[in-house]
């Protein structure tokens, strides 16, 4: 299968990467990126550089589309490849639940979006356990202060993170409205939202917390078919620190459970 990414920077790159080092079933075919220069200068590097092409043109061309670009880029990617019948896969959960309409679209023309687990853990029980009664899913992210800068909840409710000396509780609601005032941190109360029992249902706590030194996600869950509490430590990216490291490695995951004869997890 024809592989194209949109966005080739954190995430982008890792994938595209590990495809060029060769993913049985699957090739990278194009990429494409706002800055075009810098994305030409990246596939560059590697073994055997592609071609980079608008959205449109990916749409075109691929048969899985990665996307790994900003969330404001999320409906000019989206649309094209759900539009032609195509695959997205993407962990920008934030940006799908302000574009819901992508789903009808893929709905009419058979196309498949695919929200990657991304640097979260548990997706699959918290499937499974929704199959029935859920009563909550709470989720309780702590992250190093800095990470947190501009996101628009801090923004518009003038909370100062930069000289945090000890935990600081800055946002306590539902998943939706977390996703909402943390685009670029908590992708994944959306997924986690999507997975169980919906995003306004879904509760996140967010702290700054100048203690830790990893993204930290605990999640609970309580269920008439169990009851489980998990967490999950990530390693940020040195490129980008609110990114951790396993989310190119979740959607590199993601796109060999597409084409392997053997998929382990729900």
């Amino acid at each position: 299968m024809k592989v194209g990414i949109a966005g080739f920077g954190t995430i982008g790159g890792g994938v595209g990467r590990a495809l060029d080092a060769g993913i049985e079933g699957l090739t990278l075919e194009a990429v494409s990126g706002r800055d075009e220069a810098k994305a030409k200068a990246n596939v560059a590097k590697l073994k055997r550089p592609v071609d980079v092409v608008s959205p449109e043109e990916l749409a075109k061309r691929c048969d899985i589309v990665v996307d790994a670009a900003p969330a404001a880029a999320f409906a000019s990617i989206a649309e094209p490849v759900v539009k032609a019948g195509k695959i997205l896969v993407t962990v920008s959960g934030a940006a799908l639940l302000r574009n819901m309409h992508v789903i009808d679209l893929a709905k009419a023309s058979g196309g498949r979006i695919i929200l990657a687990t991304g640097a979260l853990l548990g997706l699959d029980a918290v499937r499974a356990a929704a199959q029935t009664e859920v009563h909550s899913v709470t989720m309780v992210t702590r992250k190093p202060p800095h990470t947190l800068l501009g996101s628009p909840h801090l923004v518009e409710n003038n909370i100062d993170v930069t000289d945090v000396k000890e935990p600081l509780k800055v946002f306590d609601g539902s998943a939706r409205d977390g996703a909402k005032g943390f685009p670029a941190n908590v992708n994944v109360a959306a997924a986690l939202g999507l997975a169980g029992i919906g995003v306004d249902r879904t509760r996140l706590q967010i702290w700054a917390d100048p203690t830790v030194t990893r993204n930290t996600h605990t999640i609970k869950v309580d269920a008439d078919s169990a009851r489980f509490e998990m967490t999950i430590e990530n390693v940020p990216s040195p490129e980008k620190p609110a990114t951790g490291k396993i989310t190119a490695l979740s959607v590199i995951a993601c796109l060999k459970g597409l084409v392997s004869t053997l998929k382990v997890g729900t």
